[in-house]
């Protein structure tokens, strides 16, 4: 990859046009991932107890701390940043290698402590097995932010969803031999090492080797506020596994976490499948508001419609979700699943604001909301784990809901964005999702509880989701939104054939 190729020179670009094809082949690769994850899930929760997927939460709830220093913040750093050259990724490149490196050998030396906290000997080489994995990550941060950066998602959600594909086979594998928590250290390593190999050979790109003249400065401070806004918001929405592992034990951290895992892969999806490209684009847009403020809006419509029926139907069917996916010796799972979903719509609303504050270079707001919104959470958690798992989901989610628009307010002072444009895209998802919730609770009732989960489930779904839809596009007048998106799709896509 050329110097060129690194620096973004301002041309007008289709910047609309490429985000919109970006942010549908990452809804699509997301949406594999999101199946494969489901289904991975399914196979080990079988295939394991909720002891062995307590202990590995016991370690990466502590270790996981880790990663938020794995790229340093350096990615959004080369993301946001209008021109960047190669001198200056390069020296991005060997300070998220020396990292990897610090954070590697910190974890495995943190390996007896973390023991020694849970009274729990097995978590020692659990804590070394995964040690490995922060380097592998650092190594593929940059080459994978210059894919984010050029709006490459079509190659970069194949180089993620075949990393996923290979740790999820090598982890299958073992836990069908009966390696019991391994089956989950697998992953962590295999996953990584493909993606960063596959960043390199998508890029093309060779790092050169650092220079004293490379003026990164800048991007080390932005890179800065972004990493310690993430290490106090993991610590935020962390704590709690910490304290369940430390007081309740290995089997009950193991279904809150299984219930977790389950109730976050929504969140995590589309955050994963529109926040990325957002953030490029609105990087791109932070010169001009008009633009800025339209295509956000858009986006975040699109984000919403998604996220809102997730949420209706995980509380409806909780029960048959996690009997379906779980297994039967899940069910206990079921209340504390049911309690966090609220937690699905609340970050679909507030989510999107980070990519906004930090994209318009606005990240020290970004950075006092975490320090706000951290011990609002763990206070909550403090109140709730005295009555165990269920305790601690539902205050949790009461402290989101809570939170959530003093949350909204502080984020969009003085941005092109107001409040009040948020509160009326949500309007018509909501009230299309309430419909919708009326009609696949009478779906449920009327089949009751000797039917099978599995067809429950099924003619649940297909009964909200259509008429969610219907009432969403056609009683409430979002078909034109949505019609503009895919003919901007397919025009960039003929014009790129």
């Amino acid at each position: 990859m050329t110097d060129k190729a690194l620096t973004a020179k301002g041309e007008r670009r289709n910047i609309k046009s490429e985000a919109i094809q970006s942010g549908v082949v990452r809804m699509v690769s997301q949406g594999a991932n999101l199946m494969l994850k489901v289904g991975y899930i399914a196979i080990l929760a079988r295939l394991l107890s909720p002891n062995d997927f307590g202990l590995v939460a016991m370690v990466v709830a502590l270790t996981g701390v880790f990663d938020v220093f794995t790229s340093a913040g350096l990615s959004s750093a080369t993301i946001q940043k209008h021109e960047i050259s190669f001198e200056e990724v390069s020296a991005l490149f060997w300070i998220n290698i020396l990292v990897g490196i610090l954070l590697t050998l910190l974890c495995a030396a943190s390996a007896y402590p973390i023991s020694a906290f849970y009274h729990e000997p097995r978590v020692l080489w659990i804590t070394i097995a995964i040690a490995p994995g922060f380097l592998l990550n650092a190594a593929g941060v940059q080459h994978a932010a210059l894919l984010e950066r050029s709006l490459r998602y079509v190659t970069l959600s194949g180089i993620d969803t075949g990393a996923l594909c290979l740790g999820i086979v090598a982890g299958a594998l073992l836990a069908f031999r009966g390696y019991g928590p391994w089956a989950l250290i697998a992953p962590i390593l295999i996953s990584p090492a493909i993606n960063s190999l596959g960043c390199w050979i998508a890029t093309g790109w060779i790092p050169g080797l650092p220079r004293r003249g490379a003026n990164i400065r800048s991007l080390l401070h932005f890179g800065g506020i972004v990493t310690l806004n993430g290490l106090v918001v993991y610590i935020g929405y962390n704590a709690e596994k910490v304290l369940l592992g430390r007081f309740w034990g290995a089997g009950s951290l193991g279904l809150y976490t299984r219930a977790f895992q389950l109730i976050g892969i929504p969140t995590a999806t589309i955050n994963n499948a529109v926040g990325a490209v957002l953030f490029s684009a609105l990087s791109r847009m932070q010169n001009d508001p008009a633009r800025l403020r339209n295509f956000y809006l858009k986006g975040y419509s699109i984000l919403i419609a998604a996220t809102v029926p997730i949420t209706m139907f995980s509380f409806l069917f909780a029960h048959e979700i996690v009997t379906v996916v779980l297994g039967s010796q899940w069910t206990e799972a079921a209340t504390i699943f049911r309690l966090l979903t609220p937690t699905i719509l609340v970050f679909g609303i507030i989510n999107p604001t980070y990519w906004l504050l930090i994209s318009t270079g606005r990240q020290k707001r970004s950075l006092y909301l975490a320090f706000a919104i951290a011990p609002l959470v763990i206070v909550s958690y403090c109140i709730g784990i005295s009555f165990g798992p269920e305790g601690v989901a539902l205050s949790y989610s009461t402290a989101l809901l809570l939170w959530l628009y003093p949350h909204l307010a502080w984020s969009l002072h003085r941005t092109p964005v107001s409040v009040g444009d948020l509160l009326r895209t949500i309007a018509r998802p909501w009230t299309s999702g309430i419909v919708a919730s009326a009609g696949a609770l009478a779906v449920q009732r009327y089949l009751g509880p000797e039917v099978p989960s599995l067809l429950r489930l099924l003619a649940g779904g297909v009964v909200l989701t259509s008429i969610y839809t219907f009432v969403l596009l056609f009683v409430l007048g979002q078909f034109k939104l949505f019609q503009d998106v895919l003919l901007s799709f397919r025009r960039e896509a003929g014009a790129g054939a």
